[in-house]
């Protein structure tokens, strides 16, 4: 195990090298006359700089002023001592900014991810056990409209109902206008209600999809020749489908977790738009629109690191759950 560890470690390092590369590529795309337009526009600004010198720093940042491949290796040297450069759009260091709002997605993700398990585990085996009866038929039905409706759509009937109609939660934002003159308690429990809608939202989204994929799971253990000799034997029906059906569906639950470790620090960006939330998700959105290259950078290239990182920790626990993986 320790060998695959180290070996997949080292892959994970040369596709990452790759994929930087690559992004670096697409920014380096961009037309020089976009850069002259943000130095003209940061010129403009009381007591910036000049236009000449705003467009040497641009070039500087990203080694534009050499070829692609010096330029990478530029922006490469700076990147694995952690300097990202300053973002265009929030005149701070690339990394203070992203530290700044992370913490707001990551605890948004978190809970989303516990309260998806706590929901879609039960639901997924309870509909696999009750076959094509009413309850699987009413738990599909919801699975399906859960994957069907847009993310837009869903947030928008949500702030139509509780907060448009019932007036229980703010429209927009992570605190409300009284934020300032509350205790310390009450700041908090006011960035929890404000957050309580755009956690419903991300469940809506992707519960459904869970609850499909243990229910098909199940289903095909369920049909498997150790679990009708398991019947045969006389355990009951909750020992066979806890403890011996439930133990192999712990394969799909554990790429469920692997895949979802880039969503807790990526942020849900439709969500945190449409909610005004100012998490990473929100923050690199409007990086992105704004041309932000710096921020946009350091967020792709995050977010492929975590993606490695994710898929490295799902093959491990896969061999955790499973010991055949271990002697293979």
């Amino acid at each position: 195990m320790k060998k695959y560890i180290i070996k997949r470690l080292l892959w994970s390092v040369l596709i990452l090298f790759i994929v930087a590369f690559l992004l670096y590529i697409l920014m380096r795309s961009l037309p020089t006359s976009y850069l002259e337009q943000i130095a003209r526009q940061k010129s403009q600004q009381p007591g910036s700089k000049t236009f000449e010198e705003w467009m040497q720093q641009l070039e500087a940042t990203y080694g534009m002023d050499k070829g692609i491949v010096p330029g990478f290796f530029a922006w490469l040297s700076k990147a694995v001592r952690g300097d990202f450069g300053d973002s265009w759009k929030y005149t701070v260091p690339v990394t203070r900014k992203f530290t700044e709002v992370v913490g707001i997605s990551f605890w948004m993700g978190l809970i989303v991810m516990v309260l998806e398990m706590l929901i879609s585990i039960p639901l997924g085996i309870i509909a696999a056990t009750k076959q094509y009866s009413a309850t699987d038929n009413a738990i599909s039905i919801l699975a399906l409209a859960g994957i069907s409706l847009p993310t837009f759509f869903t947030a928008s009937l949500l702030k139509l109902i509780f907060s448009v109609k019932l007036g229980w939660f703010d429209l927009n934002g992570l605190v409300g206008r009284n934020y300032d003159f509350l205790s310390p308690m009450g700041q908090k429990m006011d960035i929890a209600m404000h957050l309580v809608l755009p956690i419903i939202t991300l469940l809506i989204a992707s519960i459904g999809a869970y609850m499909r994929y243990i229910r098909t799971n199940m289903l095909e253990v369920l049909s498997s020749d150790y679990i009708r000799t398991a019947r045969a034997k006389g355990l009951s029906e909750r020992r066979v489908i806890y403890h011996h059906a439930f133990r192999n569906t712990l394969i799909t639950l554990v790429t469920i977790w692997g895949t979802s470790l880039p969503g807790l620090f990526s942020g849900a960006m439709i969500t945190e738009q449409l909610f005004s939330i100012p998490g990473i998700g929100y923050t690199s959105y409007q990086a992105m629109i704004s041309g932000d290259i710096p921020f946009s950078m350091f967020y792709l290239v995050f977010i492929a690191a975590l993606t490695l990182v994710g898929n490295l920790i799902t093959d491990i626990l896969y061999a955790v759950v499973d010991p055949r993986v271990r002697i293979a």
